[in-house]
């Protein structure tokens, strides 16, 4: 428990909101120093470890950069970390220094199966839209299965670590209405944008939220008008009004915002595409949730997580993925951002005990 607890607090040392660089560096030389594994580093920043010669592969997998810290998580330009109460408090420490640390440890200590290549990853840029799973899939490293250390604990029950099965996940779009500006005292000369915008907006109101089941259990998304602004005073008709829409994707299922552009003057444009996830194996699925009840007293359940991670790049890539990590609801990207030292040894034990039983096919 000591080397994760310890791994934790130095990595979450490490600035990593701006530019990740040197938390990747520690990752690799600890990796390259404590491991017989064989560890890369792409052009990207991430750091790629592979153990064993087998045909299938099982990657733990996480990610070394994080959001901008509060005002009380920094003291000049280094990163406050604090040990209290069985608990390490700081940026980063959920989201998700802790769950990598974890999963570094397991990588070393445990014994794969034959036929099995071990592979740890942590990404670069996850927190901006996942550039680096997205580059390192387009350059060809695509997992057979993943266990993504994201946060499950705390969704079935107060601290009980889950198993994740699907999230959701969200994409951001811009509805743009055109019209002809006119002087407000003739409207008729021109084309109201705004109203040509409530009309989209009344398109969106009408979906339904989309749906779906995942292993049994149910999903669902939904779809919002968030933003609206238009119009450039008082007595002008206005000539152009933007809409902004969020909304949260299903596995397979997503709201037809392509139809908004049956509106005349009004065209769509999707900002940010993060995609859902839902594990496609049930074996597995069960193999990672048999070792999530082998290391904690409490039973855990497959649950389905609200929120987008790196496993949804994995898994429309191909990847057979489940969420499982320390970070409860509630503790990610917060002014007082702390992570449970037990759940921390509890993640190492089950990313070791998981990585030992898999042996495929399930």
């Amino acid at each position: 428990m000591s080397d994760v607890i310890d791994l934790t607090a130095e990595l979450a040392a490490i600035p990593s909101h701006e530019d990740e660089t040197a938390a990747g560096d520690r990752i690799e030389t600890w990796l390259r120093e404590g491991t017989d594994g064989a560890v890369t580093r792409d052009e990207h920043g991430n750091v790629i470890a592979r153990r064993g010669d087998g045909a299938t592969s099982l990657a733990l997998v996480g990610h070394h950069d994080v959001v901008p810290p509060d005002d009380g998580q920094v003291d000049g330009d280094n990163y406050v970390i604090e040990q209290r109460d069985g608990r390490i408090y700081g940026r980063g420490t959920a989201d998700m220094k802790g769950a990598v640390a974890a999963a570094m440890c397991a990588f070393r200590d445990a014994d794969p199966q034959a036929g099995v290549e071990l592979q740890f990853v942590s990404y670069a840029g996850e927190e901006i839209g996942g550039v680096g799973a997205r580059a390192a899939i387009d350059d060809g490293y695509v997992p057979d299965y993943a266990i993504v250390g994201e946060g499950s604990t705390g969704y079935s029950a107060p601290g009980v670590t889950d198993v994740a099965v699907a999230h959701k996940g969200r994409r951001a779009s811009t509805i743009t209405a055109s019209g002809s500006a006119a002087h407000a005292s003739e409207p008729e000369s021109g084309e109201n944008a705004i109203y040509r915008a409530i009309d989209a907006v009344d398109a969106v109101r009408a979906f339904s939220f989309p749906e779906t089941t995942v292993l049994g259990h149910d999903v669902g998304g939904s779809i919002a008008v968030t933003e609206i602004e238009g119009g450039s005073a008082w007595n002008v008709i206005p000539e152009s009004c933007t809409v902004t829409v969020d909304e949260r994707t299903v596995p397979g299922e997503r709201a037809p915002l392509d139809g908004v552009e049956e509106v005349p003057g009004v065209s769509v444009t999707i900002d940010q595409d993060l995609p859902p996830m839902a594990c496609d194996e049930a074996a597995f699925a069960d193999l990672v949730l048999d070792a999530a009840r082998d290391v904690q007293e409490s039973r855990p359940e497959h649950v389905t997580k609200p929120h987008a991670t790196d496993a949804g790049w994995l898994a429309a890539a191909g990847t057979t993925c489940v969420v499982c990590g320390a970070s409860e609801p509630g503790e990610a990207h917060t002014a007082t951002e702390s992570v449970s030292t037990a759940v921390l040894d509890r993640c190492y034990r089950l990313y070791r005990s998981a990585a030992e039983a898999f042996n495929p096919p399930l």
